[in-house]
């Protein structure tokens, strides 16, 4: 089948595009840039931005089967119309020329972070379960949210839609959250917000990419998943305090003990947003109150539904996955 995937050239989508290069499909790319790892796997890339409609028209019209959506623009810091455009109108862009091109499926990555609540736990929940987030601290959420739900409105017998909500993704190529946690660790600046014993999930790279084939395989006009939202993760929930310190080992960094109590973290936060939209500064700010909120409270997802609807089963543990992180440190 001939496939497109926004985002190819990020940490996700060279891993889609690769996997999919290796089931025998014909990929293409849409990316801001250009990467030569996807040169490298035979990935066709075409340069455009979502928020550009002609340019998004222009890419879908290549003939394809079906979209991967993954390119979005996330972090926890940034202008409300950045996300705006990237998240919301990118995705609608998106929409737009599946519909006027034909493709029949789209699979779209989405995150957790649209059912976030404040402090509110989530233990064992799933997207029947859990309602969606409101007064969001960050652009992302919110506008990840609204692109989350158009995705799903769109579905129907012409075009078959299914989101998919993948719990903090780590693993061999992350140039994100694993290099940040070990630069402040290094720095003796990393601290757990609260006591650190808050369980959560997460995603080997290798899982999250799963996740997406699997949906793609079973994705039609009224299947068991077309036009649902499903949270993925390993099904192996752990502490914050063992999740950091796991993937700090593997990585050869210090570990980390120290802790702050999530209220002056928060104020931390507040302090610091305003600092960054006054001033302005620079970069992300240390802390929001977004993440001092998601860093302190327990999330741990069922991994049930996608089990049940497509047959998602994690194929890597928690185990493997940091034995493949660590030995990426060596090559």
């Amino acid at each position: 089948m001939k496939i497109l995937v926004t985002g190819g050239g990020g940490f996700l989508g060279q891993a889609l595009c690769c996997g999919l290069v290796e089931r025998g499909h014909e990929v293409a790319s849409f990316n801001r840039g250009h990467y030569r790892a996807l040169d490298a796997i035979g990935v066709r890339q075409v340069a455009g931005d979502l928020a550009d409609r002609e340019a998004v028209m222009a890419a879908f019209a290549g003939g394809f089967d079906a979209v991967f959506h993954n390119a979005a623009k996330a972090g926890a810091w940034g202008s409300h119309a950045s996300y705006h455009a990237a998240n919301v109108v990118g995705t609608q862009n998106v929409l737009d020329a599946c519909r006027a091109h034909g493709i029949g499926k789209l699979i779209h990555t989405s995150t957790p972070s649209v059912t976030h609540r404040a402090t509110h736990p989530v233990e064992g929940g799933t997207a029947e379960s859990v309602p969606y987030g409101e007064n969001f601290q960050a652009p992302y959420a919110t506008t990840k949210t609204i692109a989350e739900k158009a995705v799903l409105a769109a579905n129907d017998a012409g075009l078959a839609t299914v989101a998919l909500r993948p719990r903090l993704i780590w693993g061999p190529g992350d140039a994100q959250i694993l290099p940040r946690l070990v630069e402040r660790a290094k720095a003796g600046r990393l601290r757990f917000v609260g006591d650190g014993n808050n369980l959560i999930d997460t995603t080997y790279i290798g899982n999250a990419a799963q996740a997406h084939f699997d949906a793609f395989d079973h994705l039609a006009p009224g299947a068991a998943c077309a036009g649902k939202a499903y949270f993925i993760s390993n099904g192996d929930p752990r502490s914050t305090r063992e999740t950091v310190n796991m993937l700090l080992q593997a990585a050869g960094a210090p570990l980390v003990d120290k802790t702050i109590p999530f209220a002056a973290a928060y104020a931390i936060g507040m302090l610091c947003e305003g600092l960054w939209r006054v001033l302005p500064l620079q970069g992300e700010p240390p802390m929001t109150r977004f993440l001092a909120e998601q860093l302190s409270t327990t999330h741990w997802y069922s991994m049930a539904p996608a089990t049940r609807d497509f047959g998602y089963v994690p194929k890597f543990s928690v185990a493997e996955g940091l034995e493949r992180l660590r030995a990426s440190f060596h090559r």
